[in-house]
């Protein structure tokens, strides 16, 4: 019997190869096009200016938070959501994942609905504790954490049904109470799923832009993160808006590199 690397992949018809080459051509040569016309010569000197740090900073600053936050708010509901049969389940989890679909530019809209100063909840927040959220960092943590959150969520909770439930049924026979149960026997079990989801939540998180700029604005040193820079460095200052490419290029590789495993089997 011929393997996958034998006499049966020898052959492939031309009627599948010739596509998925063209498919491979179409998705790198873009990326092999960023690399091409990157200023490497000035690269470290444009890596060093003001804006372009202040951009890295806020960027790193609320993509971290936004996941933290992430993690409060979604390890709870990934367990809800895989551990607990309640009326509803369904159109809860798939009101969860809404934003992987959603177009982020409608969600920065829905935000502002909701939490702008004539929100929903925005106006009460602003006449009773003279919090207003829109257009600040806070603005741009909550923007991130919207469309981010769903990716852990999907993560952990793929973790916890793919555990072995005797582990907590067994502690539980040994009188542990639920709470001791899930931080001594299912947060080390759903650990490996714990960090890829956050991983990807931070990546997600990072590279956000249309809710952001809908919800948050593009005013430097406040709102302005890496993806926002580009868009305004593209207009003005070409190659800077390469060299923030390039960042988030490598942010996105180093990435994907570290939960390739997660993905795929094998070599």
């Amino acid at each position: 019997m011929s393997g996958p690397s034998g006499g049966v992949a020898g052959r492939l018809p031309w009627v599948l190869v010739l596509p998925a080459v063209v498919g491979i051509v179409f998705l790198t040569l873009p990326l092999v096009g960023l690399l091409v016309r990157a200023p490497w010569s000035t690269l470290g000197e444009r890596l060093g200016e003001p804006q372009v740090l202040e951009a890295l900073r806020l960027s790193l600053v609320t993509a971290t938070v936004a996941t933290l936050v992430c993690l409060l708010l979604g390890v709870p509901l990934a367990w809800l959501l895989a551990r607990v049969a309640f009326p509803g389940r369904r159109l809860v989890r798939a009101l969860v994942t809404v934003p992987l679909v959603l177009p982020p530019v409608v969600g920065g809209v829905a935000l502002l609905l909701v939490l702008g100063r004539r929100g929903l909840v925005g106006q009460w927040l602003d006449s009773t504790f003279g919090i207003t959220l829109p257009f600040t960092t806070a603005g741009v943590v909550i923007a991130e954490t919207f469309v981010a959150m769903p990716f852990l969520v999907i993560s952990v909770e793929g973790a916890l049904r793919a555990a072995d439930p005797r582990f907590e049924e067994a502690a539980a026979t040994l009188g542990a109470s639920r709470w001791i149960i899930f931080r001594r026997v299912t947060l080390p079990l759903i650990a490996p799923g714990v960090v890829a989801g956050a991983v990807l939540c931070w990546a997600r998180a990072l590279g956000e832009f249309g809710a952001t700029i809908t919800f948050a604005g593009n005013f430097p040193g406040r709102t302005q993160t890496m993806p926002l820079a580009v868009y305004l460095a593209l207009e003005t200052e070409p190659e800077a808006a390469i060299v923030l490419s390039l960042v988030l290029l490598a942010v996105s590789v180093i990435i994907l590199a570290s939960l390739r495993d997660r993905w795929v089997s094998g070599p």
